[in-house]
């Protein structure tokens, strides 16, 4: 573990938001369900929720580009299930979806705990999705097509989120819990331990400073034992 590596990895969980998130409805092509990880990875957001209706959906390896690794994806078994989970945890549900009572997603407050809701392209949010989201959204369009592919769709949204929330100071300070913090840091800093200690179903040994493990012959005689036990 390098110094620079470590700071890469603490930096970026010190802008995390997670308050903040995208729920998926009826996006089942998994380039676009890549697309948007990888757009929430750019964009400090530590969870995606997707409805999968079945074992069949994957991301998309090359479009995802590692960040599957940086950010949980979340599935629900209908999108009744993953919008109540969401507001559940004191989440806002906004769909990106155009109706009369939609609004310029720029006129929305992101500094609030908000879910994204996208659909799919050619048949947006449901009829249920959008009677249960608490706000639409709408970007205005000035060319002939009317309407973004959905992940670059919420690129364009999720930016002025976080415009809004550097504007109004919400990565200035870490704000994930120190519970996960301390846990995506090991994850993300030992790879090769975290695989250890889910293999054996062990705790995550204390870590340094410097990202290294504070006992690692404690550590490494736990992983010996239980080895030869299995």
């Amino acid at each position: 573990m390098t110094p620079e590596r470590l700071e890469r990895i603490t930096t970026t969980l010190d802008r995390r938001q997670p308050d903040l998130t995208v729920i998926t409805d009826q996006v089942y092509k998994s380039h676009n369900l890549s697309a948007i990880v990888r757009t929430c990875d750019a964009f400090a957001i530590p969870d995606v929720h997707c409805v999968w209706a079945s074992e069949r959906y994957r991301l998309q390896t090359g479009t995802a580009a590692g960040s599957d690794s940086w950010v949980e994806v979340n599935t629900h078994p209908s999108i009744e299930k993953g919008i109540d989970h969401l507001k559940n945890q004191g989440m806002r549900v906004c769909a990106a979806h155009f109706s009369d009572r939609a609004i310029d997603f720029r006129d929305y407050d992101f500094t609030q705990p908000t879910a994204l809701l996208m659909g799919a392209e050619k048949v947006g949010v449901s009829d249920t999705a959008s009677e249960m989201a608490d706000e639409h959204l709408i970007i205005p369009m000035l060319g002939m097509v009317q309407s973004f592919n959905v992940s670059v769709a919420a690129a364009i949204i999720l930016s002025e989120a976080v415009r809004q929330r550097e504007t109004a100071g919400l990565f200035e300070q870490a704000r994930l819990d120190k519970q996960r913090y301390d846990t995506l840091l090991f994850e993300w800093a030992r790879p090769i331990e975290t695989k250890l200690c889910k293999k054996y179903g062990v705790p995550y040994p204390v870590l340094r400073e410097d990202g290294e493990i504070a006992d690692p012959q404690a550590f490494s005689e736990l992983i010996n034992r239980l080895s030869r036990q299995s």
